[in-house]
């Protein structure tokens, strides 16, 4: 498929394409294909802080009673990674992406990231070619739906404080959390953390900063069953 119909799937009229096919080229495909020179890792940089300026001012006039921390936590809901992942399944993102042939057969975690990176990048491109309110309607689109559904399972709530009333109530133990590794560039790190609840590790969990990462793998624990 062109560029452009990307553009069409995704629902977007591009007046600058080339945008576009930057926010699609994972930093991995230009090992291989040595024409490529640019890849999405600073539109990606750009839609990040689009994205929590969009979705702030959402909360902020959506619950003009709510307190800064339940705020926080509803934003941390609609925009960590595997809400925005999600949305770019839904958009056909992972068909789109211009990848090295190692990471194109990668399915697991580390896609999910990809995703969620590239959900960003398309943002940070759509922002740069059209300006805020285009940006934040395409915000509107995929991820403020979300909310009720958020609201109403609790998702908002912290895993790793949902995990440490489990930990204490079977076993008395309040779980440790331990930074496995890190990987990636300065600004584009994955770290993996592992739970632990005594000497046993519970699960695992990854994520673009150490605490998401930990409350990836809370959550993990917590869906386990323990």
């Amino acid at each position: 498929m062109t560029i452009a119909n990307h553009a069409h799937a995704l629902g977007l009229s591009f007046k600058n394409l080339d945008l576009l096919e930057e926010a699609l080229t994972h930093r991995s495909f230009l090992n291989e294909n040595k024409t490529f020179k640019v890849h999405n890792e600073r539109l990606e940089f750009l839609g990040d802080a689009v994205l929590e300026l969009a979705v702030t001012r959402f909360l902020f006039d959506r619950f003009p009673s709510k307190p800064e921390g339940d705020l926080t936590a509803f934003r941390a809901a609609l925009v960590n990674t595997d809400s925005l992942a999600d949305s770019a399944e839904l958009l056909g993102v992972s068909d789109m992406l211009s990848l090295s042939k190692g990471e194109a057969r990668d399915t697991g975690r580390a896609r999910r990231i990809i995703l969620a990176n590239a959900f960003e990048a398309i943002l940070g491109a759509l922002y740069m070619d059209q300006g805020f309110d285009a940006a934040e309607a395409f915000v509107a689109t995929h991820l403020y739906p979300k909310l009720d559904q958020v609201i109403a399972k609790r998702a908002w709530q912290d895993a790793k404080s949902k995990f440490q009333e489990m930990a204490q109530e079977q076993e008395g133990k309040t779980p440790r959390y331990h930074t496995m590794g890190e990987v990636g560039p300065d600004h584009d790190k994955v770290f993996t953390v592992a739970v632990y609840v005594g000497d046993r590790e519970v699960a695992r969990g990854e994520g673009r900063a150490k605490q998401e990462a930990e409350q990836a793998a809370a959550q993990a624990a917590i869906e386990s069953g323990y």
